[in-house]
């Protein structure tokens, strides 16, 4: 009895790990044919910039001549709420900016900045040529934004300045590796 009972649970066992190895890569396939419907620099000012810019303006010092010095710290549950809403937002993003398949920008965008950003088809090929690079900016994001999400459940605003000032250097080392033109170059 006790056999057929361990044959059973042995049987299970390998059909549930067989279910899920095939579950798994399912999965991944389906991650890599999904649609792609907006470029990078749609995903930046849709939902990255807005969201890291949340972040950064919910904590820090504010002085000017007509209210001196001012403290800038989410003071109510629905001001910490909006702060997490834009971590998950910078989370989230990161997953979409890593979606194979993604143009830089919309066809026929040109740069709005000739000679300080790179134009849209400079910019994809860049992405093309060090994608791991790439991806690897996107992760770094990712993994503050989860910070981040942590930072506004423990109303931690020490620790959301200091997310949001890594988060500043994440962000101007992927622009100045695959937006902005190399420095010393004449465009």
């Amino acid at each position: 009895m006790r056999r057929h009972v361990a044959l059973a649970l042995g049987s299970a066992v390998l059909g549930c790990a067989a279910l899920l190895s095939f579950a798994i890569a399912q999965q991944k396939s389906a991650a890599s044919n999904r649609p792609v419907y907006s470029s990078v620099k749609e995903l930046m000012e849709s939902i990255i910039d807005p969201s890291a810019d949340t972040l950064w303006n919910a904590v820090g010092t504010v002085v000017d001549k007509e209210n001196g010095i001012q403290e800038l710290v989410p003071k109510t549950e629905e001001d910490w709420l909006n702060v997490r809403k834009a971590a998950v937002r910078i989370v989230e993003g990161g997953n979409l900016l890593m979606m194979p398949g993604r143009e830089a920008a919309p066809p026929g965008t040109k740069s709005e900045t000739p000679g300080v950003e790179l134009e849209p088809a400079e910019i994809a090929a860049l992405i093309r040529n060090d994608r791991k690079a790439f991806d690897g900016f996107a992760q770094a994001l990712q993994a503050l934004g989860v910070e981040a999400v942590r930072a506004s459940d423990n109303k931690n605003a020490d620790l959301l300045l200091e997310i949001g000032a890594r988060m500043e250097g994440v962000c101007e080392s992927c622009h100045q590796t695959f937006w902005y033109p190399p420095k010393g170059s004449a465009q």
